[in-house]
């Protein structure tokens, strides 16, 4: 490895790593905290902490000059922090409702939704390899979602995550029409506008405020695996390109079924490994497509 790549693959890495957490530490939070105020809680502490560490970030050295956003951007944002909202409820109530293994592998689905509708609505191109890593993928979700594969009686808590998947393929799709602007402002944007719609949205199905010691774990678990993650994702793509960042944090939801499995001992179903294999050959043909391009 070249050695001024080293510092990109760790941040690429720590991305991962930061994301993972997500799932297995959600689940164990979502046993005191309501599905949509757990979500709010996550966006607002990436995005508060964000907020708290910005000045540190512009102090470093040779820190470049980001642009920042401006009205021409508003309907881009205002529909990035919309979906930010319905996507994060909707994880929160899948998680909730299934495994955290299950969740955190089909997280990946977010790859075939964010390519299909850069193919839909923004005529990006699709190679044979994406094709049919986007397949793979696909198969494998359908799998988990599976509830009794002998009925084929989908899971509602797979469902959910699967909408969030498509939530956030939109919203990665908007956020593309952004990626010249600073990221970080685009984090504190996303963080405390669309916490606080989940927020609201909590109020107004009837969840109650959890105590505040039930509070800073959600949030400090969401500056983590939301802020954190995103400021090393971006770390990353300035020094190994959007390609090979992809491929590097392609690893989260692995990770995150990993830890799932250890934190909860649930032993899968065969049809669990089954899809995780299938989803491991997807997403490699997924990643190794990006980084041919």
């Amino acid at each position: 490895m070249h050695p001024g790549k080293k510092p990109g693959v760790l941040f690429a890495v720590l991305a991962a790593v930061f994301y993972a957490l997500n799932s297995p530490v959600s689940k164990l939070l979502l046993g005191s905290i309501p599905p949509a105020m757990m979500a709010a809680f996550l966006y607002l502490g990436a995005g508060l902490g964000m907020a708290l560490i910005q000045p540190i970030l512009n102090r470093r050295q040779n820190a470049p000059q980001e642009e920042r956003l401006t009205r021409r951007e508003l309907p881009w944002t205002l529909m990035m922090i919309v979906l930010d909202i319905a996507a994060p409820i909707s994880l929160m109530l899948g998680i909730n409702l299934t495994s955290a293994a299950t969740a955190s592998l089909l997280n990946n689905f977010e790859i075939v939704t964010t390519s299909l509708i850069a193919l839909l609505f923004f005529r990006e191109r699709i190679s044979g390899k994406l094709w049919l890593g986007i397949g793979l993928v696909t198969l494998s979700a359908f799998l988990l979602s599976m509830e009794d594969i002998s009925g084929f009686t989908l899971s509602p808590g797979a469902l959910f995550v699967l909408l969030a998947c498509l939530c956030w393929g939109l919203e990665n799709n908007c956020t593309r029409r952004l990626s010249s602007k600073n990221p970080v402002q685009i984090v504190v944007i996303k963080g405390i506008f669309s916490g606080l719609g989940a927020l609201i949205v909590a109020f107004l199905s009837g969840e109650n405020l959890p105590a505040l010691w039930r509070i800073l774990p959600a949030l400090c678990l969401g500056f983590v695996a939301y802020g954190l993650s995103i400021v090393c994702y971006i770390y990353a793509q300035r020094e190994l390109g959007a390609a090979k960042t992809s491929a590097y944090y392609a690893i989260a939801p692995f990770i995150g079924v990993l830890l799932s499995l250890v934190i909860f001992l649930e032993l899968p179903s065969p049809w669990f490994f089954t899809a995780l294999v299938i989803m491991i050959l997807g997403t490699w043909l997924v990643t190794a497509a990006d980084c041919a391009e």
